[in-house]
């Protein structure tokens, strides 16, 4: 087979007929009878297939044969013709076949019957192999090149922030410890307390719950950045939701009031939208005709129209008439209450039918960053309200005054010993600017209409779940 080149698969099924072809993948299905077999070959490279058809009379094709079953990997040399089936325009008929690897089919995991989304997560090492999984690990894919590429044609700097930090910047806590102490023996100071001074780094360090403290000291430097990798929260919560280890995108930019930085959220998940739709058509297809046969058109919605821009106090009241008129909340509604998911999504798809915009929260429910407005209740921020998500985007307009971040700090009883870092961005040039967070599993979700974020992930990591 050395002579032959081989050819992807979706590159295969655009080829014209006639020509001498090689492709290399791993059996789906095979099927035929006394004189001809069908094998569906799969390469990832595409949702579809490619049938390759076998003249069992052929010397040594039927004990080939006999050797090959469904996820079995194998490369097929041959003659591309037309396809006589409906599904394909063409189709290789082979001509050499050789197994680089069988597979057995009694203890293969992946078999021909319907597996449910929670048993393949028990298997996450095989999902990549089935259809839905190849679907949304090329999303997510396509999806990450799509961000890095709206931000370089916007002239973002791409900022790398750590992975370990000694700053908390979301103030919950909820953070994994990173440390080399001998958990069996660790030393302890005068008040008995563990000695981080003999840690790696000298001090107690976590896993990062997000890079935008760090971010806005590159924005204060280079004007407009973004961030893009791995985050980690230590939340003990076994939801659809919820992840361990998820992927977070975080520009920030110098200059950018809050409508600057709801006006660059909005253009910026429209595009990611568009992108998906105009470069991953085949797979959104088969999970909208699989799964969610509403998914297309609810993503054109997105990229068709504009998003409603609404006060957080206005949104409660919208809320509190809906209670009063019989909409059934399971959590209470008053302003000052952190909206959850139900009360996001009921004004998303309930009352507005379209993304949601809402602003201007109370202070006391968001974080010490962020700037407050005068009248000393509420501060600058936005959350982006999708359909079937709820919030996708969190951000706002960061607080650029020393005294009020330093009082706001104060006032939350955090430690200044690890922020004075970012405080001295206030003190020394400090300038208005704005940012958000966007979680790349809850965009995933979106785009590929999946129930579960651990299905947009390769290897989820959750409470008691730290597969591979």
């Amino acid at each position: 087979m050395q002579e032959v080149k081989r050819s992807k698969i979706k590159d295969l099924l655009h080829f014209e007929p006639g020509r001498e072809v090689l492709a290399k993948g791993w059996v789906r299905t095979k099927r035929g009878n006394k004189e001809v077999a069908f094998i569906a070959l799969s390469d990832g490279s595409t949702i579809k297939n490619i049938q390759i058809v076998c003249d069992k009379s052929a010397s040594g094709m039927e004990e080939i044969l006999s050797k090959i079953s469904t996820g079995a990997c194998i490369g097929v040399r041959g003659e591309l013709v037309e396809s006589p089936g409906s599904g394909q325009a063409v189709e290789i008929k082979a001509s050499e076949i050789e197994i680089y690897g069988t597979c057995d089919p009694v203890r293969y995991p992946l078999q021909k019957k319907d597996t449910s989304f929670e048993y393949l997560r028990t298997v996450a090492h095989m999902r990549p192999r089935t259809n839905t999984f190849g679907a949304v690990l090329r999303l997510r894919s396509q999806m990450a090149y799509a961000i890095h590429e709206y931000f370089h044609n916007k002239g973002f700097v791409y900022l790398n922030t750590p992975l370990i930090t000694a700053s908390d910047c979301e103030g919950a806590g909820q953070m994994f410890q990173v440390t080399t102490l001998d958990l069996g023996n660790v030393p302890r100071n005068k008040k008995g307390e563990p000695d981080y001074s003999k840690d790696f780094f000298g001090k107690q360090t976590s896993l990062t719950v997000s890079g935008q403290l760090e971010g806005e000291l590159g924005a204060t430097a280079l004007g407009e950045i973004y961030t893009f990798g791995p985050t980690f929260r230590a939340e003990n919560s076994n939801t659809p939701r919820h992840l361990a280890e998820f992927w977070m995108i975080e520009p920030e930019m110098a200059f950018y009031d809050i409508t600057d930085n709801m006006d660059l959220a909005e253009d910026f998940i429209k595009h990611l939208v568009r992108y998906a739709l105009e470069n991953c058509r085949d797979d959104i297809q088969f999970l909208n005709d699989r799964y969610d046969p509403e998914l297309i058109s609810r993503l054109e919605g997105v990229v068709g129209t504009d998003f409603v821009r609404l006060e957080y106090t206005e949104g409660i009241r919208i809320l509190e008439e809906a209670a009063k008129n019989g909409v059934q909340f399971e959590y209470p509604v008053y302003w000052g209450v952190d909206l959850q998911s139900e009360h996001e999504r009921y004004l998303v798809e309930q009352h507005f039918r379209k993304p949601v915009i809402l602003t201007g929260y109370p202070k006391e429910i968001k974080a010490f960053y962020m700037k407050q407005d005068p009248d000393g209740k509420t501060v600058r921020a936005m959350d982006i309200l999708f359909p079937k998500i709820g919030e996708i985007i969190g951000g706002s307009e960061r607080e650029s005054d020393l005294g009020k971040l330093e009082a706001r700090i104060t006032e939350l009883g955090m430690s200044r010993k690890n922020l004075e870092w970012y405080i001295d961005t206030r003190r020394f040039g400090s300038c208005p600017h704005s940012g958000f967070g966007l979680g790349f599993e809850r965009l995933l979700l979106f785009i590929t209409g999946m129930q579960n974020i651990r299905d947009v992930i390769p290897f989820p990591r959750t409470p008691k779940n730290a597969e591979y």
